[in-house]
């Protein structure tokens, strides 16, 4: 009973305090004079323990009537002991902080609008540099009174509350000239960073590291896209003594705001820099460079792990076209911070994006054989859409597809993806039969396969579509060919090219010549400018199908220059490694159909040119010792262009060129070499049983190896015939 008429007591004293001290503080306010130290009333509790923590920014978990009134009264106290009176801005800061901290944010702004900024920041900034410098000579302010560092910490979270207010009315843009100045205000004043003497000031330091929290992301809400941007970089560049949490957190958002705000930042513009040192060039790079620098604190224990770091990092180095790096970062991971089975089931996936289809599936391998693991549909997906794709391993990727019908409960989710990879099993399958009963009936499963998965996702899949179209164009159906290809680039609206170049491949089979090359021009204008190179050479050999030899040098000329300017635009030679590796495959094709350009108009100087120019990208290219055969055939030196053929053959021996053109050289000598040509052609037709220059050779040597092989002949004449007539400019697949 006695405790609680002590706590009634306590209470009415406090009421009675806080009263007067509004009614002093009202009373400033409105005379806009100063509120003389005797006036005021004193504390019954130490300076020493006073928590200026106001409500929502202090983590204890009080009454919060008893904690405003209390902490307005400190503040009061305080100021009037420190300066020997409470002003006009200092009054209307406590009181707005008051209404502020009541949820009254129309009535706490309208009393923060009433300190006048524009006369109380330069106070700030002298009283900051005083601080700071106390022995320096400050002449232009000797004379004036200087403003104590508790008036300008109340000042300064009176400008912040300023803004919360005006961002909790959605005025971001005035919010986010509030925040501007005060830190405008501090920047000025210790241009190298904060010092350390302002540690001491803590409430201080906290409001201030709330304003360069909160500026960017005022701009951003503002739609002041550059603006945010400037504001980011500068909480991350200038020295304001963030603590390891507050950095970490802006560094992320700032990622993510990189990443996902559809907008392109200007890059970086450092004013000082180490030589070599790393400067990002568009969104992503800063955006990766971010998340590295908070993974690396994540490895090295200051924060807590964020398994969302990695989701960002996972999405921007995908786009980046940096696989391989993030499977290097997923490597260096703590254990515990991500499953096994996830990391392992990421780490395939980046192995496959790198073509490293083997290494990707030995880890898939892993999780399968596992008998503890649950839940693998997707790696069985994984591991069958690797091993479909290759010939020796399709009876693999069957395998792990039979598990999945097996379990009727997910195969009805995932119906339309399992008839896919049996389609693309089967039709791996009818390349490599023995026999054309095998190879007509694997095509025909591999059709029906196809037509059901397209009709269980009403034809709205466009990789399903594609395989229709290229598995009916390699049977020669082509009118469902170019049909199934129309609705591939409706469903893409012309945004893959690998879309534009089969459309026009089945066009050039129809001998569409003019037609194939308007498609071309239209892809060429909708492309890209770094998606036009396999474009380009497409309409090179069209231009040369049509016999305009001279055109197709200009294409090729083209082709080359923009080659030229995308190997000097990446500045790194570690960045975009298979991206690089294409780009130099490309230019080596270039360099070879230019050489038989000039081959075939006896330009043997140019010839040899080019392929010099070749060797200097790959030493060991099949396809260019096929082209250098090929320019020694038509000089008349058969011995030398057999050689050559013969080389290209141990770099790559199932380069189907080459074999068919050694065959043609072996067809050419004594009959003592007709079984090697023979095994030769047979060779080429069990890799590409549609080319018609081995079937027609066979059928040259069957002719001339006996009699009785006429009939045999005269099949390889007629497919022969049949396929030439129907072929495109460049194998469909």
């Amino acid at each position: 009973m006695r405790r609680n008429e002590v706590k009634h007591w306590l209470d009415k004293q406090k009421s009675k305090l806080s009263s007067k001290v509004d009614k002093m503080m009202m009373k400033c306010i409105c005379s806009g004079e100063h509120l003389i130290a005797d006036e005021a009333i004193p504390s019954s509790e130490s300076l020493a323990t006073r928590d200026y923590s106001a409500s929502g920014y202090s983590s204890r978990t009080v009454d919060i009537d008893a904690k405003v009134d209390t902490s307005n009264i400190e503040e009061a106290e305080s100021s009037l002991r420190e300066s020997g009176f409470l002003n006009y801005e200092e009054a209307r800061a406590l009181l707005g902080r008051l209404e502020y901290q009541k949820g009254n944010v129309e009535a706490a702004l309208h009393v923060f609008e009433g300190i006048d900024v524009a006369a109380v920041f330069p106070r700030i900034k002298i009283a900051v540099i005083r601080r700071i410098e106390p022995t320096k000579h400050h002449p232009q302010s000797d004379n004036a009174p200087l403003m104590s560092m508790h008036a300008v910490t109340l000042l300064i979270e009176a400008n912040f509350l300023k803004a919360k207010s005006l961002q909790a009315l959605g005025r971001f843009t005035e919010a986010a000239q509030c925040c501007k100045v005060i830190l405008d205000t501090f920047e000025s004043a210790a241009p190298d960073g904060l010092p350390e003497i302002l540690s001491s000031y803590a409430k201080l330091l906290e409001t201030i590291n709330k304003a360069v929290e909160l500026l960017p992301e005022l701009y951003g809400r503002a739609n002041l896209f550059q603006d945010a941007v400037l504001a980011y970089r500068r909480a991350l560049l200038y020295h304001w003594n963030l603590d390891v949490k507050t950095r970490t957190k802006i560094e992320k958002s700032f990622a993510t705001f990189l990443l996902y705000s559809a907008h392109e930042a200007s890059p970086p513009n450092l004013r000082s820099q180490m030589e070599d040192s790393f400067i990002p060039r568009n969104n992503i790079e800063e955006a990766i460079l971010l998340l590295l620098l908070i993974l690396k604190k994540t490895m090295l224990k200051k924060i807590e792990w964020d398994p969302s770091i990695l989701d960002h990092l996972s999405f921007a180095l995908s786009i980046a076209c940096e696989c391989c790096s993030l499977a290097l970062q997923m490597e260096e991971l703590n254990q515990g911070m991500i499953e096994d089975e996830e990391k392992h089931t990421t780490l395939a996936l980046c192995y496959v994006a790198e073509g490293e289809n083997m290494v990707a599936l030995n880890l898939l391998r892993n999780q399968l054989n596992n008998r503890e693991a649950v839940n693998l549909d997707f790696q069985l997906l994984l591991a069958s859409k690797i091993c479909v794709e290759e010939y020796d391993l399709v009876q693999e990727g069957i395998s792990y597809v039979q598990k999945l019908l097996a379990r009727p409960e997910k195969c009805r989710d995932l119906s339309s993806m399992i008839h896919y990879l049996l389609g693309m099993s089967y039709s791996t399958q009818s390349r490599g039969a023995l026999t054309e009963i095998q190879r007509s009936q694997r095509q025909s499963e591999a059709l029906e396969e196809f037509e059901t998965a397209s009709n269980m996702v009403q034809g709205k899949s466009s990789c399903i579509l594609y395989s229709l179209s290229i598995e009916n164009a390699e049977q020669r159906k082509l009118d469902s060919a170019l049909y199934y290809a129309k609705q591939v680039l409706k469903l893409e609206a012309g945004s893959n090219v690998k879309s534009w170049i089969l459309f026009t491949r089945i066009l050039s089979a129809q001998r569409r010549y003019n037609d194939s090359e308007n498609i071309i021009d239209a892809a060429l204008d909708e492309a890209g400018k770094w998606d036009q190179g396999e474009l380009l050479r497409m309409k090179a050999k069209l231009q040369i199908a049509q016999g305009r030899l001279r055109e197709a040098t200009e294409t090729y000329t083209k082709l080359l220059a923009l080659l030229q300017v995308h190997r000097k635009s990446n500045r790194a030679p570690e960045k975009h490694s298979r991206e690089k590796t294409y780009a130099a495959s490309l230019e080596m094709e270039t360099w070879h159909d230019l050489a038989n350009i000039y081959s075939s108009l006896s330009q043997w100087k140019d010839a040899e040119v080019c392929l010099s120019k070749s060797e200097a990208i790959n030493q060991h290219s099949a396809s260019r010792l096929h082209s250098e055969g090929l320019i020694y055939e038509a000089k008349g030196l058969q011995t030398e262009a057999l050689k050559s053929f013969k080389r290209a053959l141990d770099i790559e021996p199932n380069h189907v060129p080459s074999l068919i053109s050694a065959a043609i050289i072996l067809l050419g000598m004594n009959r003592h070499s007709l079984p090697v040509a023979k095994s030769f052609l047979t060779d080429a037709l069990k890799l590409d049983r549609t080319n018609h220059r081995a079937w027609h050779n066979l059928g040259l040597l069957y002719k001339r190896e006996d009699v009785s092989a006429l009939a045999e002949a005269a099949e390889c004449f007629e497919a022969a015939v049949f396929l030439e007539e129907s072929e495109p400019v460049e194998p469909f697949r």
